[in-house]
Order: C-alpha cells, then sequence, then structure tokens
C-alpha cells in the first residue's frame, strides 16, 4: 500500500441490507413496493425490502468505529471507508441527532469524505462530501 499503513476490513461497515430492495432500480422499487416507498420516501423507519433499520446500520457500525478511535495515538486520524448509508446513519449517530434528521445529510459522491471531529462538547460535523483536504475555520481552533 502507498501509505504503508495497514487496512482492517469489519463487517459492521457494510452496507444497509435491503432485503427484497436488492438489486433493484427506483422504478422497480417504486411498482413493486409503493407504499413501502412512500414511507421510506417521507422518512419514516422503514425495513426496506424487509432489510435492516437505518438505527440497526448505527447499531452496527458506530461501535466499529468508537472502538477504533479508543486506539488512536494522540492527534491520530482514523479512515473510515464505507458506503454513504452507512455513513450516514454513523454521522448521525455519532453527533446524537435523532433518526428522523440522518436523512437530512446529503448523499456522498464517489471518493468524497466526511470529517468529524471531537471536543470537549463531543463529536462534531467539520465538512461534508467533501472532495478537497480539509481547511482550518477561524473559530475552530478549540
Amino acid at each position: 500500500m502507498l501509505t504503508g499503513l495497514e487496512v482492517h476490513h469489519d463487517e459492521g461497515l457494510r452496507e444497509t441490507y435491503a432485503g427484497e430492495w436488492q438489486g433493484l432500480t427506483n422504478a422497480e422499487i417504486r411498482a413493486r413496493y409503493p407504499e413501502q416507498y412512500e414511507a421510506w420516501a417521507n422518512g419514516e423507519q422503514v425495513r426496506r425490502g424487509g432489510g435492516e433499520l437505518a438505527t440497526e446500520v448505527a447499531d452496527r457500525s458506530v461501535p466499529v468505529v468508537l472502538d477504533a478511535v479508543e486506539k488512536l495515538p494522540e492527534g491520530g486520524t482514523l479512515v473510515v471507508v464505507s458506503h454513504g448509508g452507512t455513513i450516514r446513519t454513523m454521522i448521525g449517530r455519532m453527533l446524537g441527532l435523532e433518526p428522523t434528521l440522518w436523512e437530512r445529510f446529503g448523499g456522498l459522491s464517489n471518493c468524497c469524505w466526511s470529517v468529524l471531529g471531537q471536543d470537549s462538547r463531543g463529536w462534531r460535523l467539520l465538512e461534508h462530501n467533501a472532495g478537497t483536504l480539509p481547511q482550518p475555520v477561524i473559530g475552530d481552533e478549540a
């Protein structure tokens, strides 16, 4: 690897399991599961296709991240690679937001990232859907 850093794989970071929706296009899902799709589109907690709830994705992914954070050296950086939906649930849970608000985060474009930082007040979202390296913001020195 270019950086010389070790890569760890963890099943807890996999994408949301969408049950019978897996592999279907948006149009196919809307045609086959109109009520379920409408409920999901309106922000209701839905087991898409009988799959996982967003809260269950957070239940399995956030502990993986927090465990890795605990092992970081002072001032260390953790890079977590996953799918956009999983990352959205992790961000929402780590920021302490209600699950109904997690969809308010826009999706992540391919090869883009979000940056979280931790201070005495807890986790903060510093950047979302970024495609360039983060720049310091005046007032965020603390």
